[in-house]
């Protein structure tokens, strides 16, 4: 008998271990899904009115909105201690752009992105540098930074924006008519990644007209252009400055970002456990709004596939799906320290729709 049944489990062990993987299947179906399992009853369950997240980066996602709430009310106290010691470490307001004032005629440049020579102030490049910084010693009331996040798809988010006393743009965004009333029209600053000019424009070697009619919604911005990051970057980010200086006063004002700035910056949140190869542009711009704006808001700042209230899948851009480098950037990383400051009350993050504004 014992050896009957030490058979018979030996035959049954293969099906019983069949049943559990499938078991395991199903529910790893219904998980990946959102559906619950039914109950015994023949009952349907209710779907969760809170997305259900899950395995991957919805773990993440998860983990950023426990930070977030849509009732945010700024924390004046802890906006003036983390601004002032952002102020005190970085120097925004004197730093950021390469001034006459910052780098003196003859002093070398060093580049922050990269080991290589240092570049030396010429006459000729000192000459096209601003003697006064543009932000002056102003503070701008409300700021707007609009990141290029999915997510500002279909947000109506365009007229909001918009009441923004100085809204800052990252890397020459498409603002037409397709999308003016998600992400608004309004300008005071853009950036302009060299690598945009090169891979867009032929680095500007071709035909520039294309370049200058892109330009054309900023108006008269400021245009932010790291052109001493790498050493790549420095001869068509000239070569954009004297495109722009040949088109006269009616195109956006170009200024170069300061790599002592950059340097500085990127130890600052990396003394605060950002370990990316160097901050992304967002996070740059929502470290300068802070240091020159009493009122910070973010918009277009997600740095997930699906959308935190729908679960819905969302592009990486609200104009196009393309990837970013991933290896430069750290996104969910960058946007959890910014979530910590949505909590503290010292930045203001958007996400979903924004409501109609009455003047």
């Amino acid at each position: 008998m014992h050896v009957m049944r030490t058979l018979t489990l030996g035959r049954l062990f293969p099906i019983i271990l069949l049943c559990s993987l499938c078991s395991v299947v199903i529910w790893i179906y219904h998980f990946n899904n959102n559906v619950m399992p039914q109950p015994s009853n023949g009952i349907p369950q209710k779907r969760a009115e809170k997305p259900f997240w899950r395995i991957g980066d919805n773990v993440l996602i998860a983990k950023a909105l426990e930070n977030y709430s849509d009732k945010w009310k700024k924390h004046e106290a802890n906006f003036t201690r983390f601004r002032s010691l952002l102020s005190s470490k970085c120097h925004a307001v004197s730093k950021a752009v390469v001034t006459q004032n910052n780098t003196k005629l003859g002093s070398n440049v060093n580049y922050d992105g990269q080991s290589r020579k240092p570049l030396k102030v010429t006459q000729a490049l000192f000459n096209i540098l601003p003697k006064e910084h543009p932000f002056g010693n102003a503070t701008w009331e409300s700021c707007a930074v609009v990141g290029n996040g999915g997510i500002l798809a279909n947000s109506s988010c365009g007229e909001e924006i918009n009441l923004a006393q100085f809204v800052i743009r990252c890397n020459l965004p498409p603002l037409d008519k397709r999308y003016e009333k998600d992400v608004g029209n309004k300008t005071n600053l853009v950036t302009a990644n060299p690598s945009i000019l090169l891979e867009k424009y032929s680095g500007l070697m071709e035909r520039r007209r294309p370049f200058l009619e892109s330009l054309r919604p900023y108006g008269q911005a400021l245009l932010l252009l790291p052109a001493f990051s790498y050493g790549q970057n420095t001869a068509v980010s000239l070569r954009a400055f004297y495109t722009l200086e040949d088109l006269g006063s009616n195109s956006p004002l170009p200024v170069f970002l300061n790599p002592d700035y950059l340097r500085t910056l990127s130890n600052f949140w990396r003394e605060r456990g950002l370990n990316s190869v160097r901050p992304s542009t967002g996070l740059i711009m929502a470290s300068l709004a802070l240091e020159i704006c009493s009122n910070v808001h973010l918009y277009g700042f997600w740095p997930f596939s699906k959308h935190p209230y729908g679960n819905q899948p969302i592009p990486n851009h609200y104009y196009d799906n393309r990837e970013s480098k991933k290896n430069v950037h750290s996104m969910p990383t960058e946007f959890e320290h910014l979530m910590n400051l949505h909590k503290q009350g010292v930045i203001r993050i958007h996400l979903g729709e924004c409501q109609p504004t009455h003047n």
